[in-house]
């Protein structure tokens, strides 16, 4: 099968002669006399290093510490899922939007990525009309220009919709050419998802199935097929999912990695669409950012899976643990059933008795490889964890240089897996039960888990959850998903209301622990309802006299 990634392009990324310094800031293009639009849109390498700067917006928006990405911090902080050590500003935001969620205001709010992201629109609108103005090219290079712009002007109204928008409720300000007004309203729900689709459907029109090799890693067909399955699921549009879904299945281009470790490690099968790093740069710190107690002194283990996720994982036959014998406040010597639970859990979480970078992890009070920290013993974990658990999906395992080099281990924005249980999802709201569960069994079958049959109505739906957390751990699905779902503001366990995450405190020596089940809270979290639309920013309502903040906020 070929394989088809779409490494995203680092050369003239940061250095042309219409960029500064950042790869997110460019002089401006304007048109300031005939001659300059010429020179610079009758010249297709100046235009190619123009659009090659919107690539660089998946990396603004992705894990490995993106500012435009809740702080540069998981949004599986703010789920049953992972746990950060700090309580302090900064580091600690997510334990401070969970446990007090009044503080997202149209002042402050470190989920949304308003005034950036339509920064990042107008420029994508600026190439555009041009492009359309002064261009000279062929119409297939043209178009080609066209679609790509395209694609990222959607991708861009997506992080707005999917965090704005709330399914079909609420739209945001469209604005498809240069005429910035500060007159004009939020369109409708229908109006934006419409222009999302437009967009993605005319690059995935346009844009061929792959590139040759001096243009590998631009955007095809099968990125935007992929993406659009994901933005359809936002806008409820189940049939839109499924006919971007099989077209990309169509494409043959695909499959899964056999082994789930390599899954979301980019250069495979299954990666659709990524984002590449350098160490030189651009680059990242998540390995420093997560790293365990004894890689690097004093810095580290930002946060770590919770009791709750490690329990959510089956047993390597399908099977169900009791968790119940180390539910024990006053702790129990039984060894946890790690060793048996699915390969997904052993691919995720580094846990006591694991191996971590070729030492035997113990992730206990006064470890020498991973140690335990209570919750608010200090304002920052110091590479302590504060379940007893690390993260290891993600990380890059043989980089042990942290302190002398960033990290460069590559953002897969999609991937295969993804698309499948976007698909699932869709077969299901399309009352096709069989076609669900084949999408989820063909995701359980590279772990070798039994397959499910028989489902229908809410075990379905349970099941598809269940295999979207599990599968797509930590990728930062998961609180987003909890929002299109309506299911964030109902009592745990359905929902992230009215409850705290655990973990198991380790004391003892290596062959006598005591496994002590704590509480990492010490308050109960909380999800408003009208969090399911965050709110427009007091600057834009200031600056825009057509536009009303949502009545939620009002």
């Amino acid at each position: 099968m070929i394989m088809d990634m779409n490494k995203i392009l680092l050369f003239s990324l940061c250095c042309t002669l219409l960029f500064i310094a950042g790869c997110d800031e460019y002089i401006d293009t304007t048109p300031t006399d005939r001659l300059s639009d010429k020179i610079v849109w009758g010249n297709i390498n100046y235009v190619t290093s123009y659009n090659n700067t919107f690539y660089a917006y998946i990396d603004r928006y992705g894990l490995f510490s993106s500012p435009s990405q809740f702080g540069g911090k998981l949004t599986e902080g703010l789920t049953e899922t992972l746990k950060y050590g700090s309580n302090v500003a900064g580091e600690g935001d997510a334990n401070n939007y969970v446990l007090d969620p009044a503080r997202i205001s149209p002042d402050q709010n470190l989920l949304g990525t308003w005034a950036a992201t339509y920064e990042r629109i107008r420029r994508v609108n600026e190439f555009l009309v041009n492009l359309q103005q002064f261009g000279s090219f062929d119409a297939a290079t043209s178009r080609l220009f066209e679609a790509q712009a395209r694609f990222f002007r959607a991708y861009l109204y997506f992080q707005l919709a999917k965090r704005h928008c709330d399914g079909n409720k609420h739209g945001v300000i469209l604005y498809t050419d240069l005429n910035f007004q500060k007159s004009k309203p939020c369109a409708s729900a229908e109006e934006t998802w419409n222009l999302i689709e437009s967009d993605l459907d005319f690059a995935a029109e346009n844009l061929p199935e792959s590139w040759d090799a001096a243009n590998e890693g631009r955007l095809t067909k099968g990125a935007v097929y992929a993406f659009k399955s994901r933005a359809m699921l936002y806008a409820e549009r189940w049939q839109s999912v499924k006919n971007a879904a099989d077209a990309v299945f169509a494409l043959n281009k695909y499959a899964l990695t056999a082994n789930y470790a390599d899954a979301w490690k980019g250069s495979n099968s299954e990666s659709i669409l990524e984002y590449k790093y350098l160490r030189t740069g651009p680059n990242h710190n998540f390995d420093l950012k997560y790293a365990t107690y004894g890689e690097v002194a004093d810095q580290g283990g930002a946060a770590g899976p919770t009791q709750e996720m490690v329990e959510a994982y089956e047993k390597a036959d399908g099977t169900s643990v009791d968790w119940t014998p180390w539910h024990n406040t006053e702790g129990t010597t039984a060894q946890p059933p790690y060793s048996q639970l699915e390969p997904r859990f052993q691919a995720t979480v580094i846990y006591s008795g694991c191996t971590w970078q070729g030492k035997i992890m113990q992730n206990s009070v006064n470890g020498v490889n991973g140690q335990y920290m209570e919750y608010r013993a200090e304002a920052y974990p110091k590479g302590r964890t504060v379940t007893g658990y690390y993260l290891r999906k993600l990380r890059d395992e043989s980089f042990t240089q942290l302190l002398q080099y960033a990290s460069s281990q590559t953002l897969v924005e999609i991937r295969l897996a993804e698309v499948y249980l976007n698909r699932a999802e869709a077969e299901y709201r399309l009352n096709n039960p069989a076609g669900a569960l084949s999408d989820i069994n063909a995701i359980r079958a590279r772990v070798n888990l039994p397959s499910k049959s028989g489902l229908t109505g809410d075990a379905l739906f349970t099941a598809i959850r269940q295999e979207r957390k599990i599968e797509l751990a930590y990728e930062g699905h998961l609180y987003w998903d909890m929002r299109r779902w309506h299911l964030a503001d109902k009592d745990y366990p359905t929902g992230y209301n009215n409850y705290r995450v655990h973990g198991l405190k380790i004391s003892g020596t290596a062959g006598s622990y005591t496994y002590q089940y704590v509480d990492c809270d010490k308050e109960d979290r909380k999800f408003l309802e009208r969090i399911y639309v965050l709110p427009i920013p007091s600057t834009e309502l200031n600056n825009n006299t057509g536009a009303e903040q949502y009545e939620e906020w009002r």
